[in-house]
């Protein structure tokens, strides 16, 4: 027999081990390549995304001091779920609400848990689709995948990810050092050669330009023709019967040089590139930054899955909150400002944030050209699949860290017969919450085909030429229409991501809330730590929970998106009643504890 209930985790990780499992979910190398797209394509806010990333930081950096002070409480498995418990436990006059409130955080956790490991196989399928198009263009698009293909995709990296967290704890904390050190040093290496670019070609120099169609960055101008693409009067790029794009030729006869710019925007108002480095870290207005910190908090969150893995730590009070601030102070801080700042002072006339919104791994366009100017043209193809590589084994790490701390928080709430008691037990060989690990392969599947299904909606939607050039088959172009109906749905990745997001703040800003309540009239309370820290943390994750309403109604950003993912959180948040009183009724519990536990 597999499942035995009484057997307990083994206190196997050290401080190395658990700041590897937490950084592995931050992974600056999954995510630059992942949500510079997703960020790209928010309305008008583009110009606000490295600002947005710091605001972000800011929310994740208070919320992050709450989960370290109440670590040092209450070491245990199962996160803010446990904390919860153990808050109003120790209270004198509020332990009777610590039933209710284990279960709103935990059900609200999983709200993010559960849909944040779909986003990130949906993100393997979409990268899989990116490179299979860059090797074989004739089968398939690069920049606009097969939606079928990257469906597939998604179900294998599912499961795949979840047998390796079937397989234990220590498997997968070796495999996510490994993946930290080699995804952090290639997307520094990016970083620095974005820079170097930028430096190297000022305003009408000579450079390259991209083309999404055949993958390659060229430095000549295109020859362009006037064509019929969907019954409309399209300037069309002429090309060879290899789809390479044919130069524009002066009166000698030789290809006109491509020559570099920085405009600000397009004729119809669109950001286009940063005109220098003060544009790039400018808030630019303040509602985009608050756009802009919806998606980038998808980034940094991660810090606090070293929580659910008290039960595993050699010495939890002292190594947990320090893991927890750690890889947040690391990855955050050193990483991504650097990364963002480096691929948004990138942007140019060759290559801007309309190429970004069009394209399914701008970042992988980017290292085209960046290689190319390096090693010479060609060469950049090479560099990109060596750093999308990388790319690869941060979603193998940040997928693998997410469903371990979401089956964990799933296995405590099962322990306490709050869900199914059938996923509140461990196998009886790897010592790991199988039930909940494939319950969670298989959400993260379905989760993942949906999150590709419309991929291109939105203003992400490919323009009439762009679809007329995706090769033609059922893994390539099935579910490609026009660029008129594609733009009037909703873009699935956004959707999923700021559902997902939104589960992230409602679950911040109750972390912060217990924090409060844990140290309130404690010995060790202290004002900063205790109530200012956690204060502000309640009030940004609220504002950008607030964003999510407002935003659509002020015209600031995407409608569909936020609004869908709105309806979402509360489908779960009225379901999750339901299944309280259920719960409740079946193993005879009362919303309110009757009396006070001796051990609390």
């Amino acid at each position: 027999m597999a499942d035995v209930p009484a057997v307990e985790m083994k206190k196997t990780l050290g401080l190395t081990g658990l700041t590897s499992n937490a950084m592995a979910l931050i992974a600056p190398g999954a995510f630059l390549w992942l949500t510079f797209f997703i960020q790209a394509g928010t309305g008008v806010t583009g110009p606000s995304m490295w600002m947005g990333v710091i605001g972000a930081l800011l929310l994740c950096l208070s919320t992050a001091v709450c989960y370290a002070e109440m670590a040092k409480l209450y070491p245990g498995t199962g996160s803010s779920y446990y904390f919860a418990e153990q808050a109003f436990l120790n209270r004198e006059r509020a332990w009777k609400y610590a039933r209710i409130s284990k279960f709103i955080v935990g059900w609200a956790s999983h709200l993010y848990y559960w849909i944040y490991p779909g986003v990130m196989v949906g993100t393997m399928g979409i990268v899989c689709g990116y490179l299979v198009g860059t090797l074989y263009p004739n089968f398939m698009s690069a920049s606009n995948p097969g939606m079928l293909f990257m469906m597939g995709v998604a179900v294998v990296f599912s499961f795949a990810v979840a047998y390796i967290a079937y397989r234990g704890a220590n498997a997968s904390t070796a495999i996510n050092l490994g993946i930290n050190v080699i995804q952090i040093t290639a997307l520094m290496i990016f970083g620095v050669l974005a820079l170097g670019y930028r430096m190297n070609h000022p305003p009408g120099s000579v450079a390259f330009q991209f083309d999404s169609t055949s993958g390659e960055a060229y430095t000549y101008e295109f020859k362009t023709t006037t064509a019929m693409v969907g019954g409309v009067s399209t300037d069309t790029i002429v090309r060879d019967a290899n789809g390479v794009p044919q130069p524009q030729l002066d009166a000698r006869g030789k290809p006109v040089p491509y020559r570099v710019s920085y405009p600000g925007h397009d004729a119809a108002g669109n950001f286009l590139t940063h005109g220098d480095a003060k544009s790039v870290v400018s808030p630019h207005r303040w509602s985009w930054v608050f756009i802009q910190a919806t998606v980038a908090i998808l980034i940094l969150v991660g810090f606090e899955s070293v929580t659910s893995m008290g039960g595993e730590a050699k010495n939890a009070k002292r190594d947990v909150p320090i893991a927890v601030i750690t890889s947040l102070l690391v990855q955050g801080v050193l990483f991504y400002c650097f990364e963002y700042f480096a691929a948004n002072y990138f942007l140019n006339s060759g290559y801007t944030m309309q190429s970004a919104m069009g394209s399914a791994a701008p970042i992988g366009d980017m290292m085209v050209m960046v290689g190319d100017a390096l090693f010479g043209q060609g060469h950049g193809r090479t560099f990109m699949l060596a750093e999308a590589a990388t790319v690869v084994l941060a979603l193998i790490g940040t997928t693998l860290s997410c469903m371990n701390t979401g089956a964990r928080v799933t296995y405590a709430m099962g322990k306490d017969q709050e869900v199914s008691n059938r996923f509140g037990l461990l196998h009886k060989n790897n010592l790991t919450p199988h039930r909940a690990v494939w319950s969670l392969a298989a959400i993260s599947a379905v989760i993942g085909c949906i999150a590709v299904a419309i991929v291109f909606g939105d203003g992400g939607a490919p323009s009439a030429a762009a679809i007329s050039a995706i090769p033609h088959g059922i893994f390539s172009s099935f579910g490609y229409t026009t660029h008129d109906k594609m733009a009037a749905l909703p873009n699935s990745l956004l959707t999923v991501t700021l559902a997902s997001n939104f589960g992230t703040f409602l679950l911040y800003a109750l972390s912060c809330t217990l924090c409060m309540v844990a140290y309130h009239k404690h010995p060790k309370f202290n004002a900063v730590r205790h109530l200012a820290i956690p204060l502000f943390g309640l009030c940004a994750n609220l504002a950008c929970m607030g964003f999510y309403l407002v935003g659509p109604f002020m015209g600031y950003g995407t409608k569909m998106e936020p609004l869908l993912a709105l309806s979402i959180a509360a489908v779960w948040g009225i379901y999750g009643s339901f299944h309280f009183l259920k719960m409740g009724k079946a193993s005879g519990k009362s919303a309110l504890i009757e009396s006070r536990p001796t051990s609390a």
